[in-house]
């Protein structure tokens, strides 16, 4: 493994004093098991939400659900493909009986690198799925949940990527999907009336699995290095040449919940390195 996933240290997080942060308010987080979403699941129950994780990889997300009890946090894990709509329904209605669901951070995804010629569109429809249409699902069944607590608001976090700002090769599926998630959180935004409000972050090449398995297959089709491929392609057009920890990208969907960041309605939070605004 040429990027390693780094551990999550207790000083990292970022902590908000937030009115609506207690346990008695549910932040569902999909991808749990690993990186940005294992981060953001931790960073929420140490934030004092209660926590509801979903993945498929159910040995990866029990241990994000033990490394959030043993900060202090409080979180549940709950087995799920986020491909089967049942499961999808399943999960929502468990966590509705923790409490009131106000938060939900649409982070699972998934890479396959091919030229749109040879792409298999067996695999582009797996991550139209679980990268876009569970998102759009999973919004659907949370959002009257949200309209009904005290207050009516609630919010959505979208994991969009530069590759939703710009388009790079042999990522097409990938591309669709993130430019998708930015307009899955302005639509939710335009129909919320400034209660149900959504929101996008984009970064650069972040440190976690997904980036590690990318290599060779970037490495193969550009006819070079691995080495090469980390310096040149992932971190080649940012001005920050050293990739962003899971931590660090969880520290902003937590903002992005806060009270702090109201007029974050639609908007994208691009902590990018300078990728796309740079030349």
């Amino acid at each position: 493994m040429l990027i390693k996933e780094p551990e999550i240290y207790s000083d990292e997080t970022l902590i908000i004093k937030e009115k609506n942060f207690t346990t008695a308010n549910v932040c569902i987080v999909t991808g749990s098991g690993t990186g940005i979403g294992r981060a953001t699941a931790i960073a929420a129950a140490k934030n004092q939400l209660m926590v509801v994780g979903l993945d498929i990889n159910e040995e990866e997300g029990r241990i994000t659900q033990k490394t959030a009890r043993d900060y202090g946090g409080q979180m549940v894990f709950i087995k799920t493909d986020l491909c089967d709509d049942n499961d999808i329904q399943n999960a929502v209605k468990e966590a509705s009986k923790l409490g009131q669901i106000k938060y939900l951070a649409n982070i699972a995804g998934i890479q396959h690198v091919n030229a749109i010629e040879d792409f298999p569109m067996e695999k582009y429809d797996l991550m139209h799925r679980l990268m876009l249409r569970a998102p759009l699902l999973l919004s659907k069944l949370v959002i009257p949940y949200m309209k009904k607590s005290s207050d009516e608001k609630g919010v959505i976090a979208n994991m969009s990527s530069i590759h939703g700002h710009i388009c790079t090769m042999n990522k097409p599926a990938y591309n669709i999907t993130k430019f998708g998630l930015r307009a899955l959180s302005q639509s939710i935004s335009a129909e919320g009336k400034g209660k149900i409000r959504s929101f996008t972050v984009s970064t650069g090449f972040v440190k976690t699995p997904l980036a590690d398995k990318q290599i060779d297959a970037q490495a193969e089709q550009r006819g070079i290095s691995k080495e090469d491929v980390i310096k040149n392609v992932m971190m080649g057009t940012s001005r920050v040449k050293e990739m962003m920890t899971p931590i660090e990208v969880a520290n902003l969907i937590i903002f992005g919940f806060s009270q702090h960041a109201k007029y974050l309605v639609g908007g994208d939070l691009l902590f990018d390195g300078g990728c796309v605004l740079t030349y």
